[in-house]
């Protein structure tokens, strides 16, 4: 299983930005634009976002900086959701993870469940945190708890941005990360079934099915950085 922690691979620092760069941050082209992609993050504020089962933004543990939704190391505030809610779309972000830290995206968030339960696609330290290290199913692009990446998932360093992209097209599910496929599972098929039944989602009434819900991004009490945040319903 630790082999697939994957391969380290360069990518852009978060500091060190040129200035055109840094205007090309949570914008789309206008190809982009015309396909249907929607901003869920402008940069500048947290308009689109609040907390789960709250009314507003959270008023600590997130803020605004240098272009990125961020969450800070222990700062609390919980989890925040898009306002928004989705069925079937392709998801875009760019995200960094402090050291040891453990986050996620989520999705098919329904909060009259009560709490933030939905499909993980999990981020996570994949060389510092204790949880990447017990698991295949707690690594990087896995669906949390219930499916491990079928291949190696290629992280790159903590002082790096990671591409994530997300696709629920009908019942088919495709999980990337850095322009690789690295798991596909089909909702309500055999194998979900009984992945959930072996994991702690067992007793989630319409878990592993298609649902209209929030996108949510994890407060885990690690810093995490997260931006080009976007969405094209399907």
């Amino acid at each position: 299983m630790a082999a697939l922690v994957g391969t380290l691979l360069p990518g852009l620092p978060l500091a060190g930005l040129t200035a055109a760069a840094a205007e090309e941050l949570n914008q789309l082209t206008p190809a982009q634009a015309s396909a249907g992609w929607k901003l869920l993050f402008d940069g500048q504020t947290t308009a689109g976002w609040r907390g789960f089962k709250q009314p507003s933004f959270p008023t600590k543990g997130w803020v605004v900086e240098e272009g990125c939704l961020k969450h800070l190391p222990k700062g609390g505030g919980g989890d925040i959701v898009t306002v928004g809610q989705y069925k079937e779309f392709e998801f875009e972000a760019d995200w960094r993870i402090g050291p040891t830290a453990n986050s996620g995206i989520k999705y098919f968030i329904l909060e009259e469940r009560g709490s933030a339960i939905g499909h993980e696609y999990q981020i996570i330290d994949a060389l510092g945190a204790e949880d990447a290290k017990l698991d295949a199913k707690q690594h990087t692009a896995s669906f949390y708890d219930v499916l491990a990446p079928a291949v190696p998932p290629p992280q790159r360093p903590l002082d790096e941005f990671n591409h994530t992209r997300i696709v629920v097209r009908g019942n088919h599910v495709e999980h990337w990360l850095n322009g690789v496929k690295v798991l596909a599972y089909e909702l309500g098929s055999d194998e979900v079934r009984a992945a959930v039944a072996k994991s702690k989602f067992r007793n989630v009434s319409g878990f592993g099915t298609l649902v209209l819900g929030h996108i949510l991004l994890q407060d885990h009490g690690g810093e995490v950085w997260f931006r080009n945040l976007r969405i094209r319903p399907l």
